[in-house]
């Protein structure tokens, strides 16, 4: 592509939390010429497919499977919004592919703002037995047509770094399509895109970008995607810091999409350099969002430890965004750990109506 693509947030959608009605409303709206209803959720809430370009390269690509992972969300609408600001790039783009994006494949987890559908079934888990309605559409779309490329697009949690230190704010992966994790010639088209996608970002957001762990999961929709010989790639979305509403996240994970789309259109399905595939560093666990150090607790005996926190993501009755919820997850000698904040609370007080803090509980006490 001649032009330097440009981004742009979609002002129409400010925050992380997408409301599928709000979703519904703006794509009948704007883009009533190319979205279809393939089909509803559990609770009956319609599931579109978006679709544009007349281009001999077809790539499917689907978000929010996982009801709270909004960020594939936002950087579609992101990459639509920006192309139109520069519409000979758009055209130009749009005559090489043709693009199939199902918006909020799992819409009534998306209202809830939670991983799972309606039935509380794991649709990335649901490949095989097919238990729900959403796994099947997404499974007869791909039946219907054939397509060179298949964008699995999620977001991950803010434990992930690239290197112990950096946050993982973006991962990809070529998944496996055996437990040998084998390579053949679709596993090296994925991670030829996905090399190109690295190549461009990393100086833009340096140690940040990540390798997912490419154990192969029998049941889970890349890895059999893979299998039926369709070059799949992973997106995830994941930490920036101080950044919990995941703003630079969609900005990159735009400019990611975009890469992917415009290399796509060059390469046309051809495996071109993918060792630099294997420079991207796997994603570690290491991080917790917060952890309280050297806490010395209201016991009858002495007992210093540390005490990690995770944000549960909820969304409240009538609110737009989503709110952050401090649960304990851990307590301990948490030395082997990092957390994106950290206080130490040495010669402070644990102020509490309980003498110690409880697991999987919401924060109940203070450091003063």
């Amino acid at each position: 592509m001649a032009s330097v693509f440009k981004y742009f947030t979609n002002v129409n959608f400010p925050n992380r939390y997408v409301a599928p009605q709000k979703l519904f409303s703006y794509l009948e709206s704007y883009y009533q010429h190319y979205i279809t209803q393939i089909g509803k959720s559990v609770l009956g809430q319609p599931i579109y497919k978006f679709s544009m370009g007349k281009g001999k390269v077809h790539v499917l690509a689907w978000s929010q499977m996982h009801g709270n992972e909004s960020t594939a969300t936002l950087a579609m609408l992101d990459l639509m919004y920006s192309l139109e600001r520069d519409e000979s790039l758009r055209d130009r783009l749009f005559s090489k592919i043709t693009l199939d994006f199902i918006f909020m494949l799992n819409p009534d987890g998306a209202e809830r703002w939670t991983r799972r559908n309606a039935l509380d079934i794991d649709v990335n888990r649901d490949f095989l037995k097919e238990s729900s309605p959403e796994i099947k559409i997404l499974k007869k779309i791909v039946k219907e047509k054939k397509y060179n490329y298949a964008l699995n697009l999620h977001d991950q949690r803010t434990i992930f770094t690239t290197d112990g230190i950096h946050p993982a704010t973006l991962s990809f992966l070529a998944p496996s399509y055996d437990q040998n994790r084998s390579l053949n010639t679709n596993r090296k088209i994925s991670m030829s895109v996905i090399a190109h996608i690295y190549s461009d970002l990393k100086n833009k957001i340096p140690h940040r970008i990540g390798r997912y762990s490419d154990e192969f999961y029998p049941s889970s929709t890349g890895d059999n995607f893979m299998l039926a010989g369709i070059p799949t790639l992973l997106f995830e979305g994941g930490h920036s810091e101080n950044d919990y509403l995941r703003k630079e996240t969609r900005k990159y994970y735009t400019l990611a999409l975009y890469d992917a789309l415009a290399i796509m259109s060059i390469i046309q399905g051809q495996s071109l350099v993918y060792n630099t595939y294997f420079d991207i560093p796997e994603n570690q666990q290491t991080h917790y969002d917060l952890i309280y150090r050297n806490v010395k607790l209201n016991t009858d005996f002495h007992c210093v430890l540390d005490i990690a926190v995770q944000y549960r993501e909820v969304i409240q009755p009538g609110e737009e965004e989503i709110t952050f919820i401090p649960m304990v997850v851990e307590v301990g000698d948490l030395a082997n750990k990092k957390a994106w904040k950290e206080v130490d609370a040495t010669g402070k007080k644990f102020i509490s109506e309980y003498k110690f803090p409880k697991l999987d509980q919401v924060v109940n006490f203070s450091i003063e």
